[in-house]
């Protein structure tokens, strides 16, 4: 019989980092590989804000937080690079969802796609 456990593990310090300060990887996907999931390309074509609500509930926040917050979708960009270890930066992420919306929306949702959060 094993000895029983008396104390519990304590974390290490530095332990509760979860991935690298830069990410280990890039996303899964390029950015005008719209395409590839032509029925996300076609809603955020057409519905654009039904899209950006969709993942940002996909994400676990309120389905408004994207027209409610201030620079709500730069925060939701910056969520997934965070919860999939991609590299990149808050200020790319600000210039890729200021000149290249649509599209980064369609990745993003490709990218959750990806990670298999439904």
């Amino acid at each position: 019989m094993a000895a029983p456990i008396t104390t519990q593990p304590q974390p290490q310090p530095g332990s509760l980092l979860v991935s690298t300060v830069h990410g280990h990887r890039n996303w899964s996907t390029g950015i005008f590989d719209c395409f590839t999931d032509i029925k996300t390309c076609i809603i955020s074509w057409f519905c654009l804000p039904c899209m950006t609500c969709n993942l940002s509930g996909r994400q676990g926040d309120c389905a408004c937080m994207p027209f409610c917050v201030p620079g709500g979708s730069i925060t939701m960009r910056s969520r997934i690079r965070t919860l999939g270890g991609i590299q990149g930066t808050v200020c790319n992420d600000c210039l890729v969802m200021q000149f290249c919306g649509p599209c980064a929306i369609c990745q993003m949702s490709r990218e959750l796609d990806n990670m298999g959060i439904p």
